[in-house]
């Protein structure tokens, strides 16, 4: 098996490649296929992980995102951020979020502590 370090984009690409054919049929486990479609995995994912850091999503997208995905409204976030006017100054940026604020998103509907921190 000739696997060598991800060190350029170039080799990236290549092993990306590489791992589009074993997508279309998954070779089985401890198999010298599944072996080197395991390595080729981890190797693109630690070069992805150092050279395309993912960037913690935006907060008020976070809540967004969780208002689409459950089909909640600003009455529904009305126990977690306070009166509806305090919703929409959330929503719209006027005012940023409070501790005590994340704590009930989190709570209350969900939405990953790390996601309303945000960045």
């Amino acid at each position: 098996m000739n696997i060598r370090p991800i060190r350029t984009e170039d080799d990236h690409r290549a092993s990306l490649r590489e791992l589009s054919a074993y997508f279309e049929r998954e070779p089985e486990p401890d198999t010298e296929d599944g072996d080197r479609f395991e390595i080729l995995l981890t190797l693109v994912e630690a070069y992805e992980a150092k050279h395309q850091p993912v960037a913690p999503p935006d907060p008020i997208e976070a809540i967004r995102f969780r208002m689409e995905q459950g089909g909640l409204t600003v009455k529904d976030l009305v126990p977690s951020i306070g009166q509806p006017n305090r919703v929409y100054e959330v929503l719209n940026r006027k005012r940023g979020l409070t501790l005590e604020m994340i704590r009930n998103l989190h709570r209350n509907l969900g939405i990953p502590a790390e996601s309303l921190i945000g960045g």
